[in-house]
Parts: structure tokens; C-alpha cells; sequence
């Protein structure tokens, strides 16, 4: 239970590295993969869409690590324990939850289609041509990559471009908690919203003894201080840890530097509020996160961690807090890993065609073949390709070192 446990105590000493795989990321492949990095480069929590395959696939890579933790740490990697895996879900409408969606038949063909340029998440595509199976390739809106940053609504020089959203469902989310085995939830909601949270909690509620944290993300707005604190009666009390999660400027890591300026200054405001639990940042996180708030004192220092969050076997702090305790990251650390990824997605297309070619010569249509082999390649698993698996750890652990700068270096049995 040791090891299970471990990612709290990440919480607790202020070094705390989540990673956002997206609330409304359904690319299997890239779940998987993005899992195995971070969890191998020592991530404390994997935050992904409440959806079955989306948590089987986090689940899967968990696998593969626990296999792999010898060579983490052979190769000065920081894997310590299995995070937790962590889903997402929201009280009303969020840019979090949201999927693009346009018919690419009526787009001008003289369209010099800046969203497809645009997109962080090559969801969007445009093609007329076959794969090299024979399947004619998709246009439009790639709904699994789709994670609803929404940077191509406003470009669309027609605006035929529109926002599908969703709200998760009391029914669905209580079948995740009792039968998917998460262990965390993160409630995504906006000031203004009491009502709306109150029946998600009322509904959720006998569920949430089974839970190891629970995470409350709100972006900023006039009252947030006073919604907040009445969304913590209303949790209240609970058992287990507690996260305010300061959603600065969402899905916009990848954007620039400045970006994670907005997280950085909601964080001093949900400080400065002394909410019992712990704040962690979100929303414009990246490269420059820990830097900057190493220089506004808001980083735990290691005389101070053992002093940082008096607690009750790791569930809320009992004292307020007064420093950071963790980072999430998700458009930056996706992206950070994207072109490894990349290189692998090329890789088994270039195995495809070599099958495709290999029916060709022996006179076989492979579109009346059933290929197993070819669809579920294992060159889609990141361990798979040794090479490409030490590339992608190593860019993961640079983002993720930067906030285990604190980590005890202890080694688990």
C-alpha cells in the first residue's frame, strides 16, 4: 500500500506533477503512450476523459510501467510509484468538454484552411486520397483527437465551424467510480454554478468514500473566493485529499511563455483565500511555470515540507495552506512528446504500406483482407520501439524534474 499511497505524499511535501492527458481526448494510442512517458518520468497523477476506453488505456500503460520500473531508474528516470489515475468531469457547459464539428463538403475549395493549421491536435484534416489499405482517409474533424481548445472557431473565414458540448452524467460517472477503478475525480465548474454543483455532488456523494482525492477546477471570475468556500461546505467533510485546481487560462500551454501567467496569479488569490486543501496549478502551465513561481515564493522550500500540510493520513490539511502544492500540465506536455509520437504513428504507416505492398505482389486486394496485424500494430505501443521509448521518457522527465526538484530520492520496493 506503500507505493500506492506514494503520489499523496507528493501532495503533501509540495512537488505534486499531474498530467492531462484532456477531458474530451479519446486517441487511444496517444493516452497510452503519453501514460507510459510521464508515469515513467515519475508523473504523481494521469488525468483522463471519463470514458472506459480512455481509462483501459491509462490502465494499460500502468502495465507496461510496473514492468518497466527497473529501467526507469537504471536510466536516472523518475518513476517512483503508479500514479493515480484521475477523470474529469463538469456541472455545465465547459470549454473542457467540447468537440469541433463542421461539414467539410460545403468549406470553398479555394479555402486556405488556417484550422487545420491551427490545431495543437492535428484533429483537423482534409483529404481525398486512400491509405495504403485501401480506406479512403477522413476529412473534417477527427472527433477522438479533438480536445475542444477551441483556437479554430474564431479562424474559419466562413464560421462553419461550430462547438458540440456535453455534461457528464450522475449515472455514468458513478459506473466509472464502482467499476474502472480511478481513484481520483476532478470536478470541473464556474462561479456562479452552487446549484448545478450541488446536484452533481448530491448524485456522486455515496460514491466518493472510494475515492483517494477529489479535485475542484474553477477559473477565475468576481466572487470566486466566496463560491469556493461554499462549494467546501458543501463537500465538506470529506475523506479524502482535497485539490483546488487554479484553471488560469485553459488549454493554452502551448501557446507561449506568458501563458501560465494567469494560473500563476489565480493560485496567489486561492492562496491568499486559506481554503483548507491544497492548490495546484492548471490552465497555461509550461516550460516557464516552475521558474516564475519559484521567483513570486510560492514554491515550498525543502526545510519547510515537513511543515507544509499538517494532515490526517493524507486526506485535507488540517492548517491553511500557504504555498503551491503541485502543477498540471496538459497542452504543453502533450505537445513536448508530439513529435516522438509522431514518429511513431509514421513508423506504422511505413509498416502498413509494407503489408499492403507484400499483398500486391502476391495478388491479394488488401482491402478484402482482414489484417489484425495492421490495425492494432504493436509499433502503436511506445515500449515497443526501445529507442523511441528513452526519447520520450527523457523529454517528459525534463518537464516533470522540474517540479520533483524536491524529491526525495528513495527507492520503493
Amino acid at each position: 500500500m506503500r507505493e500506492r499511497y506514494y503520489p499523496l505524499n507528493s501532495l503533501k511535501e509540495g512537488h505534486w506533477f499531474k498530467l492531462i492527458c484532456g477531458a474530451s481526448f479519446q486517441h487511444l494510442p496517444a493516452v497510452r503512450n503519453l501514460t507510459l512517458a510521464y508515469t515513467l518520468a515519475g508523473a504523481d497523477c494521469i488525468d483522463v476523459a471519463a470514458d472506459p476506453a480512455a481509462i483501459a488505456a491509462a490502465q494499460e500503460a500502468l502495465e507496461v510501467a510496473s514492468g518497466l520500473k527497473l529501467w526507469a531508474k537504471s536510466h536516472g528516470f523518475g518513476y517512483q510509484a503508479l500514479p493515480l489515475i484521475m477523470v474529469s468531469i463538469n456541472d455545465g457547459e465547459d470549454p473542457h468538454f467540447r468537440k469541433a464539428e463542421f461539414d467539410p463538403a460545403i468549406c470553398p475549395t479555394d479555402c486556405w484552411r488556417p484550422c487545420e493549421k491551427v490545431c495543437p491536435a492535428d484533429a483537423i484534416v482534409f483529404s481525398e486520397t486512400r491509405d495504403g489499405l485501401g480506406d479512403r482517409l477522413y476529412s473534417g474533424v477527427l472527433d477522438e483527437r479533438c480536445y475542444g481548445c477551441g483556437r479554430c472557431l474564431p479562424v474559419c473565414p466562413q464560421q462553419l465551424i461550430q462547438a458540440r458540448s456535453y455534461v457528464s452524467t450522475p449515472t455514468s460517472i458513478a459506473s466509472l467510480i464502482l467499476q474502472s477503478g480511478v481513484d481520483a475525480l476532478e470536478i470541473h465548474t464556474q462561479v456562479g454554478r452552487e446549484a448545478d454543483f450541488q446536484r452533481l455532488w448530491n448524485n456522486i456523494k455515496p460514491w466518493v468514500n472510494q475515492l483517494k482525492l477529489i479535485a475542484i477546477s474553477c477559473p477565475d471570475g468576481e466572487g470566486l473566493v466566496e463560491y469556493l468556500y461554499r462549494l467546501y461546505e458543501i463537500i465538506s467533510p470529506l475523506d479524502c485529499a482535497l485539490i483546488w485546481q487554479t484553471d488560469g487560462k485553459p488549454m493554452s500551454g502551448d501557446i507561449g511563455a506568458g501563458t501560465t501567467r494567469a494560473a500563476i496569479k489565480l493560485s496567489q488569490k486561492v492562496l491568499d483565500a486559506e481554503l483548507p486543501g491544497y492548490v495546484q496549478l492548471a490552465g497555461g502551465t509550461n516550460n516557464s511555470t516552475m521558474a516564475k513561481l519559484e521567483a513570486a515564493g510560492l514554491l515550498v522550500r525543502k526545510s519547510q515540507e515537513k511543515h507544509q500540510y499538517p494532515t490526517n493520513n493524507l486526506k485535507t490539511p488540517i492548517s491553511r495552506n500557504r504555498f503551491v502544492a503541485g502543477v498540471a500540465f496538459g497542452s504543453y506536455a502533450r505537445v513536448l512528446l508530439s513529435p516522438i509520437l509522431e514518429k511513431l504513428e509514421n513508423m506504422h504507416k511505413l509498416k502498413l504500406q509494407a503489408i499492403q505492398s507484400a499483398y500486391a505482389t502476391n495478388g491479394v486486394n488488401a482491402e478484402d483482407i482482414n489484417q489484425p496485424e495492421s490495425k492494432n500494430s504493436q509499433l502503436t505501443k511506445l515500449e515497443t520501439v526501445p529507442e523511441i521509448l528513452w526519447e520520450a521518457v527523457s523529454l517528459a522527465n525534463s518537464l516533470v524534474s522540474q517540479v520533483k526538484r524536491l524529491e526525495i530520492n528513495e527507492s520503493l520496493n
